[in-house]
């Protein structure tokens, strides 16, 4: 690697960050930040924004594993545990339980989101939907030829993004209220479970161990480590802040549009805070939208699970590997049963996405502890700043997640 490349081709080589905007800015981000706009105006802006920042934080982590040792999150975590069985064993178990059900509760929400557009478009009822999108994902992961189709899909979501930042510009918001939601943290009466989904939909357990491998495979053979750390560092510093941006223009644009409490229950619902830029024309575009940002993260995220999984047990991580198509075949069932049974497809992608934010310390915590592994980083592991904004990041999510597992106890 050159040491006098310039700012911009040192950009036009980076990648792996993109890989993660594109996995959190589906049918989960575009449905909980709606209605954290609905049901709480700007209050939660904070909340995002918070996400977003810890999303950076984390992820510039996960790459680093993967440009140093040229392996994946998961494999890192059995190595760190390599010396202690017993050990190995019970944080083996941990992560794939949690991988197991964050990522199907991810997944019921992507099919459910791909469902509602579907609805949107030819009518019909859910579950029909459901099996449909399921076979199809399946049959791409079985055979392996998703990645034109995703590409495809791809550019329907950023198109949708574009078009969420542009309108929250025309509206022209009350951008004093808007700071003051971004910048005073508070968590309204009934808001913890939309708090939690905003934080689960962002900093998602699964892009940690899809970043680093890509990141391993962008990265790890490069001997200049650090210049292709401060590449990766560049990467996800932009890709993840524009998922930010995108974000917060969706609770920005749904809390101009919508009176509080305006109920949400479906794709056409959502769509009607882009009819100031689209008129008519929205509750198609947003239809479309949320089924290529479905369809697309219904193919991530079960493949995601299976990369993660087989990488902590030590199997080889290949598309064409039983085992690595077993544990895909598993997580997307699971979703799909939940997607097929779930009453309210809004309510299943919103509680999907807390489940991953109850679940995220889990990962988080073992992402630090490979980060100050000397035997594994040798001279990157994490520093003093490091580690307080990574220790800071899991203590707020973990007294979200107690929070809310002690409302749903007093529910219970």
């Amino acid at each position: 690697m050159e040491k006098n490349k310039s700012f911009w081709q040192k950009l036009s080589s980076v990648g792996p960050g993109a890989i993660v905007t594109a996995a959190f800015i589906g049918p989960g981000t575009v449905t909980t930040c709606t209605l954290a706009g609905v049901n709480f105006k700007y209050a939660l802006l904070w909340a995002m924004l918070f996400s977003t920042i810890a999303t950076i934080i984390l992820q510039e982590m996960a790459a680093r594993i993967g440009i140093v040792t040229n392996k994946g999150l998961g494999s890192a975590i059995r190595e760190s545990f390599e010396s202690n069985p017993s050990m190995k064993l019970a944080v083996v178990a941990l992560v794939i339980a949690a991988l197991g059900i964050g990522n199907s509760a991810f997944q019921s929400g992507n099919i459910s989101g791909a469902s509602m557009g579907l609805q949107v478009i030819f009518g019909g009822a859910k579950q029909f939907w459901v099996v449909l999108i399921s076979v199809t994902a399946g049959f791409l992961l079985w055979s392996g030829s998703y990645k034109l189709i995703e590409k495809v899909l791809l550019a329907i979501v950023i198109m949708m993004s574009i078009v969420f930042v542009a309108t929250a510009i025309v509206i022209s918001p009350n951008w004093g209220e808007v700071f003051h939601g971004l910048f005073v943290p508070v968590v309204p009466a009934k808001a913890l479970l939309v708090t939690l989904g905003l934080i689960g939909t962002t900093v998602v357990p699964y892009n940690l161990y899809l970043h680093s491998s890509a990141s391993a495979e962008r990265w790890g053979k490069m001997d200049n480590k650090p210049e292709a750390i401060y590449e990766s560092r560049l990467d996800s510093i932009l890709s993840i802040s524009l998922g930010g941006i995108i974000s917060l223009a969706i609770i920005i644009t749904s809390a101009s549009m919508f009176g509080t409490g305006t109920t949400v229950k479906s794709a056409a619902d959502m769509a009607r805070q882009l009819e100031p830029l689209l008129g008519p024309w929205a509750k198609w575009f947003f239809a479309i939208g949320l089924f290529g940002a479905g369809i697309s993260s219904a193919i991530t995220a079960p493949m995601a699970a299976a990369y993660a999984i087989t990488g902590v047990l030590g199997f080889k991580s290949d598309l064409k590997n039983s085992y690595f198509r077993t544990i895909w075949l598993i997580v997307l069932l699971a979703g799909a049963a939940v997607a097929f049974l779930g009453a309210n497809p809004v309510q299943v992608i919103v509680f999907a996405q807390a489940v991953n934010g109850i679940l995220l310390p889990i990962s988080a915590i073992l992402l630090l502890i490979v980060m100050n592994q000397k035997k594994i980083m040798f001279d990157f592991t994490n520093n003093t700043v490091s580690n307080i904004l990574g220790t800071i990041v899991v203590l707020i999510t973990v007294v979200l997640g107690l929070r809310m597992i002690l409302v749903a106890l007093k529910v219970i």
